[in-house]
C-alpha cells in the first residue's frame, strides 16, 4: 500500500527538478523524486544507468568483447 505525502518545496528547486525531469524523460516531477529516493535509499541504479548498461552490453557483443550478455554479466559479477 502506498501512502500520500505533500512536499513542499522552494520555487527554484521545483523548477530545477522539472526541468531535469524533462531531460530524463520522467513524465512527471512526482515520478523523478521518487526515483531519486529510491536511488538514495536503496541503492538501486537508475534508468540512465540500465540504459548505459545496455549500451555497454550491445558494444560488448558488437564487439565480442564477451561473447554475450551472460558472460559479460558473469565477468561483472567476477569483479566486483
Amino acid at each position: 500500500m502506498n501512502t500520500q505525502i505533500n512536499l513542499r518545496l522552494p520555487e527554484k528547486m521545483l523548477v530545477s527538478a522539472k526541468k531535469k525531469a524533462d531531460r530524463e524523460g520522467y513524465g512527471t516531477v512526482q515520478e523523478y523524486i521518487k526515483e531519486v529516493l529510491r536511488t538514495e535509499l536503496f541503492e538501486t541504479i537508475s534508468s540512465k544507468e540500465i540504459k548505459l548498461v545496455r549500451s555497454l552490453i550491445t558494444l560488448s557483443e558488437k564487439n565480442k568483447l564477451y561473447g554475450s550478455e551472460k558472460d559479460l554479466f558473469d565477468k561483472l559479477k567476477s569483479n566486483v
